[in-house]
């Protein structure tokens, strides 16, 4: 089986369908759109031209920032969660996935994948923030994210 191959391509030198079709997949996942047709509308291309390229084109977002993936080991008490939500909402992290495990020994452990974005903190400056919050126990950086 041929392993899928993909390009990075400036929308300069392409037909502007492809941006009209990220367009119409935007307005539908945000829930501007009710259907596929009226996506493909409301972008000014046909729904043929949507369903032929959906599965296809994508919007490259590897320079809009950086993905960290931390393990956070918290004291099991009300309010540390979120502090810990807040701070990295204040430190400009747009939180991306929350595996939350079942509270043990009155401690719970939380993993995140946090987008940096363009924010301008480093890894260790966030995490030695989040370290400072009352009821984090540790943060650990787990290898996998972007940079």
């Amino acid at each position: 089986m041929e392993k899928d191959r993909y390009l990075l391509i400036s929308p300069k030198v392409l037909p502007p369908v492809f941006e009209n079709v990220i367009l119409a997949k935007e307005l539908l996942a945000s829930g501007k759109a009710a259907s596929a047709a009226q996506a493909a509308k409301l972008a000014g291309i046909s729904r043929s031209a949507f369903y032929k390229y959906k599965d296809f084109v994508f919007k490259y977002s590897g320079t809009a920032g950086n993905t960290l993936n931390i393990n956070a080991l918290l004291s099991d008490r009300a309010g540390v969660f979120s502090a810990l939500t807040a701070e990295l909402y204040s430190c400009g992290a747009n939180i991306i996935t929350v595996t939350q495990g079942l509270p043990e020994n009155s401690t719970a452990n939380v993993s995140l994948t946090v987008s940096t974005g363009e924010s301008g903190i480093s890894p260790d400056e966030l995490i030695g923030r989040l370290l400072k919050i009352d009821g984090v126990i540790s943060i650990k950086k787990i290898d996998g994210g972007k940079q």
